[in-house]
């Protein structure tokens, strides 16, 4: 019994042990290891979504397109299922899911593999890290899902994901923003920018008021970091900073969310800083800029 749960584990725990978190690795090690007779085709119907997914929203877009796409050549890679009660939980592949669906299909490829619901959790959570981009509540949401599912430090999360620790933990802080603001982020009303500079104000109801304006003005970040300082805004945790604010200090500030690293923005020149060649790669893909 322990030989075979480490055999269905292997992707797993190769994905977790290692230094940086990495879900492509994960489902390729299951597909490189499933024989031709552990590809099945199951009914769509009888697929569930996984119920610890934490995107709540899809691109319907490009949904669309990947229907189309399936529609004329199929479903190349097969879904990652688990046998449940009744049918079928979705490991990964949810994307998939919901394009073939929309394209018609009654059945898909999939893998059947026997993980434990902590399992589909940590994987759900890692696969929409890297594979889609999040609203920022959602990020959030998966940040802290991983942290407690892992036992992990802000700081180790940070080094597993490439990012920077503030990074982390601004997005974190996101998670204390009234409810009303966290569905507009949901939503996508709110970018991150603009969730992050009203996360550091200290009175909930300044933060709605200003959410709403956020939105009915098509405020932008710059806006909001000067009405808070006009109208003398306590915020949470304020910074003495040593030097003065440059023009470019907000977008420097969104540049470093972005890449999870130093930015500087002066001089009719935007410096970005790396700390080698793995960080460099990572940045690089950021830009989705690729080298034969």
């Amino acid at each position: 019994m322990e030989q075979k749960k480490r055999a269905l584990g292997r992707g797993l725990e190769q994905l977790f042990d290692t230094e940086v978190l990495d879900f492509n690795s994960f489902e390729s090690n299951i597909l490189e290891s499933a024989s031709v007779d552990d590809i099945k085709q199951i009914n769509l119907s009888e697929i569930r979504s996984n119920p610890y997914q934490p995107r709540k929203t899809f691109n319907q877009e490009a949904l669309e397109e990947l229907a189309e796409s399936i529609k004329s050549y199929g479903v190349f890679q097969p879904i990652i299922v688990k046998k449940s009660i009744k049918g079928y939980d979705l490991v990964a592949g949810e994307r998939r899911v919901k394009a073939s669906r929309l394209a018609g299909l009654e059945t898909i490829p999939a893998i059947v593999k026997d993980f434990s619901d902590e399992m589909m959790r940590e994987i759900a959570l890692l696969e929409n890290l890297q594979r889609e981009n999040l609203t920022a509540i959602e990020l959030a949401w998966a940040y802290k899902g991983i942290i407690d599912s892992l036992h992990i430090t802000q700081d180790e999360l940070a080094n597993k994901l490439g990012k920077s620790r503030s990074s982390v933990t601004n997005t974190l802080g996101l998670l204390r923003l009234p409810n009303s603001v966290q569905n507009m982020i949901l939503d996508g009303k709110l970018s991150m920018g603009h969730a992050r500079e009203l996360s550091k104000l200290e009175d909930n109801d300044k933060i709605v008021e200003y959410a709403k304006e956020i939105v009915n003005n098509n405020l932008s970040v710059r806006d909001i970091e000067s009405m808070s300082k006009d109208n003398d805004i306590k915020k949470k945790n304020p910074i003495n900073r040593v030097s003065r604010e440059n023009e470019y200090s907000y977008i420097e500030r969104e540049l470093k969310e972005v890449f999870g690293t130093k930015v500087k923005v002066g001089n009719k020149k935007i410096e970005i800083s790396f700390n080698n060649n793995n960080d460099l790669d990572r940045i690089l893909e950021i830009m989705n800029i690729k080298f034969d």
